[in-house]
């Protein structure tokens, strides 16, 4: 079985799927993190986040990003999974799922893939709110926000 696996896609499969490929028999640990669309940001209702990438070029870092974190961990199995498209509140964006045989390490690179993907990925995030208004949301730019 591939230890990686890594994908840009308009729907995320279940957590149940995620688990289960996780799941190595050598591994104790298994950590995952979800990115769900919360109701509020900044005292404003959020309706829907949207999500756009430039696949090609966002895999390939993704990619790079798993073979770093198993230059640096332990990694048994790892998960790098994230939408495109319009994410409601309540759901998830994004899944980051490492499995190694004790929880430091699983928790540890998580941690580096989720903030690492956030700076480095060529995926970008605008989020739309009940007033009508929206953001792009810095990601792999610099911090401050676009308005339109």
């Amino acid at each position: 079985m591939e230890p990686f696996w890594i994908d840009i896609a308009e729907e995320l499969p279940s957590i149940v799927e995620v688990y289960s490929f996780l799941n190595a028999s050598q591994g104790g640990a298994v950590c995952v993190f979800s990115g769900i669309t919360r109701l509020e940001t900044n005292g404003r209702t959020t309706e829907t986040l949207s999500y756009d990438a430039h696949k090609t070029m966002a895999l390939k870092e993704m990619k790079r990003l798993a073979e770093v974190a198993s230059s640096k961990w332990p990694v048994l199995r790892l998960v790098m999974l994230h939408r495109t498209g319009s994410v409601r509140v309540g759901e998830a964006s994004v899944y980051i799922g490492v499995a190694t045989a004790h929880r430091g390490p699983s928790f540890e690179a998580s941690e580096f893939l989720i903030d690492e993907l956030k700076k480095s990925v060529q995926i970008w995030k605008k989020e739309g709110f009940q007033d009508g208004t929206s953001e792009w949301v810095s990601t792999t730019w610099s911090d401050e926000k676009k308005t339109d």
